[in-house]
């Protein structure tokens, strides 16, 4: 039984607790990261299910990584870390008899050109769109991965836009993605890049803000593009760890933290399932979720009583059904466009996203499935061997509907789609390997039941309302106690934001700032001290 002292211990190996580690220790500080598994990186892994073939376990593709300010701060380029790229970036099959489907090009005219094919009002609107991307992308990245409020983001953007144009900025970004596909766009292939990008979230296509999901990714294909680590998405993880230890951040796998220790209001330890303790002199950062941080890990007393209540309705996004795939040949799709595209979305049109959405919402088990699909060794060669092909497709459950069974018969729906959309792609078939809601949550707890993102996407529990009403922010009502996972705003996505942030609140307390070294990059101290 081992009893250890450090400035600031991180509870979990997810991205975001090892970007706050990292951040910490340019702070100077002595930091610990505790990881309950045998292996770090939480969601962000990969490993060989069938032999010769990597799969990226839980995320595969990483924008936001690219344009996170969190990420792109601690230069991991530096720590070994490479980026590849399939020859175009994503498409969007509207149905199997799709022989045309629209994708978007690394070049923006080349996509503007595409659009115009189906409507010349389209390459245009495509063009504007990506022009005030441009001019407002620091401001508005800053905004919305940054602490909240975002006073000097917001006035950023204010300042780049002028009043009234921001005004309407703000009415564009709460549109429900239907009515704002609708509004830019005059072609259902466009309005579907559009589309297909919103229901990365669990928000459906005719909610409040559900825009906001699909502008932000449609924007980041064609400006960052749909980037994958070379070797796996483990080596994202491995990137991480490597600049966290450059500036002493340690690691330990196999350390399950079971209680946090709070004294006189302050969270001053943490006690393992190996019956080790852990003392913190300035800080705990906690990457799990919400549920798990208020209801198992703090004495229940630690907190009020009305966070208890308000995390009775705390509520998750849709469960996840993951199927993996090995190829023994690229896929020969009926549209032939999708070929070079690295994420491609299938099984749905404009109405058709509505009418999955509702089987979500009402409890249907969806006969054809909405899916992401990834083609993995057409964005990263190093996947498999020449000719062949790692892929994935990913789809949901109805909320609260984790079992097995259910898993089983809609892993079976994606296959009848991948073969409508790709006649002989069963055949193609070496390996496949089925993830249930069941399967992810073993593997990575903060997956409840499945669960990506930490918690829902949606309006109420969003911005001031995540994880709960009044907290907003990363700070907890433990001193000295920083949530820091998917379940803080901004949410899910492998951005690194929640975990930055949570290092941030850390070293602003009690002036704490005044730590900061010269490890830090000059990008990550600008972060640090804002």
């Amino acid at each position: 039984m081992a009893d250890t002292e450090v400035d600031a211990l991180v509870i979990g190996s997810g991205h975001n607790g090892l970007v706050a580690a990292a951040a910490m220790a340019d702070a100077g500080w002595d930091v610990l990261v505790l990881e309950a598994a045998e292996h770090p990186g939480g969601a962000v892994r990969s490993a060989e299910l069938v032999p010769g073939f990597t799969s990226d376990l839980f995320s595969a593709f990483y924008p936001m990584a690219l344009a996170s300010p969190a990420i792109t701060a601690l230069e991991l380029e530096s720590h070994g870390l490479q980026w590849s790229h399939s020859p175009a970036v994503y498409g969007h099959a509207r149905s199997a008899q799709d022989t045309d489907a629209p994708v978007v090009h690394h070049d923006v005219e080349a996509t503007a050109a595409l659009l115009s094919h189906y409507d010349p009002r389209d390459g245009d609107t495509w063009m504007t769109l990506f022009e005030q991307w441009k001019r407002i992308r620091g401001p508005l990245l800053d905004a919305l991965f940054g602490p909240f409020p975002p006073v000097s983001a917001g006035a950023r953007l204010v300042r780049t836009l002028g009043l009234a144009e921001t005004m309407r900025f703000a009415r564009f970004a709460a549109l429900p993605a239907r009515t704002m596909a609708h509004e830019l766009f005059h072609s259902d292939a466009a309005r579907c890049l559009l589309l297909g990008n919103a229901m990365h979230g669990d928000v459906p296509t005719d909610a409040p803000v559900s825009g906001m999901m699909g502008y932000l990714l449609t924007m980041l294909a064609q400006d960052v593009g749909y980037p994958a680590p070379v070797g796996g998405s483990s080596a994202l993880t491995t990137a991480l760890i490597h600049r966290g230890a450059a500036s002493g951040a340690g690691l330990e796998c196999s350390q399950a933290v079971e209680t946090i220790d709070v004294r006189g209001g302050r969270a001053c330890a943490v006690h393992t399932a190996a019956g080790d303790t852990f003392r913190a002199r300035r800080a705990i950062v906690a990457d799990v979720s919400a549920p798990a941080l208020y209801g198992s890990l703090l004495p229940y007393d630690a907190v009020p009583r009305r966070l208890h209540e308000d995390l009775r309705t705390f509520e998750w996004d849709t469960p996840v059904v993951k199927v993996n795939y090995a190829l023994d040949r690229r896929i020969c799709w009926n549209s032939p466009s999708l070929t070079d595209a690295g994420t491609v979305h299938l099984g749905a049109d404009d109405n058709g996203l509505v009418h999955w959405a509702a089987d979500l919402t009402t409890g249907v088990l969806p006969q054809s499935p909405f899916m992401l699909f990834g083609q993995m060794t057409t964005a990263d060669r190093t996947r498999s061997p020449a000719g062949t092909e790692s892929a994935w497709a990913y789809t949901h459950l109805p909320r609260g509907v984790v079992d097995d069974d259910a898993a089983d018969i809609v892993a079976d729906r994606v296959d009848s789609v991948l073969e409508a959309h790709a006649p002989g792609f069963l055949d193609s078939v070496l390996g496949r390997v089925v993830q249930r809601p069941s399967d992810l949550h073993g593997a990575d707890p903060n997956l409840h039941s499945g669960a990506v993102n930490g918690g829902t996407a949606q309006l109420q529990q969003q911005l001031i309302f995540r994880p709960t009403p009044g907290l907003g922010r990363s700070e907890t009502p433990v001193d000295g106690l920083f949530l820091g996972s998917a379940s803080a705003h901004p949410g899910g996505g492998v951005h690194g934001a929640a975990g930055l942030n949570a290092a941030r609140a850390a070293l602003g307390q009690r002036g704490a700032r005044g730590w900061l070294k010269k490890k830090a990059t000059s990008s990550l101290m600008e972060l640090l001290t804002r």
